[in-house]
């Protein structure tokens, strides 16, 4: 019992006195107050487990005494101490307040025993609880914690499908993830939008899956007739993630059917214009044309940071969203940062 705190609450020394001894030859140390003000600061500084309280104070009365301290320490359990035992308006008042239990004066040394007993045990057992609770919220969200990284893992290892059928999406899909991200976290998305934007937009071309090598991996300008089969990855990406209940996937769907749509509505897959486009497919779409004109590809040969930057310019308003485009530029170092870092 030497772990349990507790406090005695009464204006007279004596009544203090005598539950101090009382709980003494138990192993109980009980801390003593004449002054209820005082009690009541020490409570809002130090756990206390148990607390004797007398009704009859001066300057604040048991009850306001246990309101108070029980909006301090929700676990804290009262124990009014009255001489009044059959004043059972005062006992409902008490009750309401927060008092667990009353003692009657004069203090009956068996009755004080019996309840510092009950209440020990009461504590313990509440104490074991919150212990348990602890440890397995600790164990959820490990669980939690491990789901999230082998979740993290299968989406990485669903993204790199277009990279074994084209080569050159390794790196890209990595910057993109981060360029995607940035560009999130600086349009004011929640940290919750910014980590499914991060593990989405790398599926903005899984629909590449889809297409014959002989125009996915062509080292020359598309055909008319090519180009539009090769635009039919979007559709074919959507279709794949569509019917996915997992946030991610669901996210990778919208973005490969949205990512090619253009902000003035000359795009494809639907001819979205403005803020019909999710804002998901317009910060990828800005995040992949940025990173595909700076990357060097079989056909052409890689853009300029400043080249690439006043293309963004110009097409801000037809291809992209002017805010996106604004936000784009101002972090441009970022994005270099970021570049040089997945640049192999």
């Amino acid at each position: 019992m030497n772990s349990l705190k507790v406090i005695s609450v009464d204006d007279a020394l004596m009544n203090l006195i005598l539950i101090e001894e009382i709980a003494k030859e138990m192993g109980v140390i009980v801390q003593s107050f004449q002054d209820p003000l005082e009690a009541l600061l020490f409570i809002q500084h130090n756990r206390v487990d148990l607390m004797f309280v007398d009704y009859m104070m001066p300057e604040m009365n048991g009850i306001e005494l246990i309101e108070g301290a029980v909006a301090l320490q929700d676990e804290l359990i009262p124990i009014m101490v009255t001489a009044v035992d059959d004043d059972q308006n005062l006992k409902l008042e008490a009750l309401k307040a927060g008092a667990a239990d009353f003692l009657t004066k004069p203090v009956d040394v068996a009755q004080l025993e019996a309840k510092i007993k009950n209440f020990t045990k009461i504590i313990q057992l509440k104490l074991q609880l919150k212990n348990f609770n602890a440890k397995l919220q600790e164990e959820v969200q490990k669980a939690t914690a491990d789901l999230v990284e082998r979740e993290h893992e299968a989406l990485q290892i669903i993204s790199r499908l277009s990279e074994y059928r084209d080569p050159e999406t390794g790196s890209h899909i990595s910057r993109v993830a981060h360029y995607s991200r940035l560009l999130a976290r600086e349009y004011g998305l929640s940290e919750k939008e910014q980590d499914i934007l991060f593990f989405a937009s790398p599926l903005h071309d899984i629909g590449k899956v889809g297409i014959r090598d002989n125009i996915l991996l062509k080292a020359a300008k598309l055909e008319y007739d090519e180009y539009e089969i090769m635009k039919t990855h979007s559709v074919i990406g959507y279709d794949m993630l569509k019917d996915s209940k997992n946030p991610y996937l669901q996210a990778g769907a919208i973005i490969a059917k949205h990512h090619h749509e253009k902000y003035d509505g000359s795009g494809y897959f639907s001819g979205l214009q403005g803020e019909e486009i999710h804002i998901y497919g317009r910060i990828t779409a800005i995040a992949d044309v940025f990173d595909a004109l700076t990357s060097e590809r079989p056909y052409k040969k890689p853009w300029s940071f400043e080249d690439t930057v006043e293309f963004l310019k110009n097409e801000s308003g037809k291809y992209f969203d002017p805010r996106l485009v604004e936000l784009f530029i101002k972090n441009i170092e970022k994005i270099r940062e970021i570049y040089k870092k997945f640049e192999l």
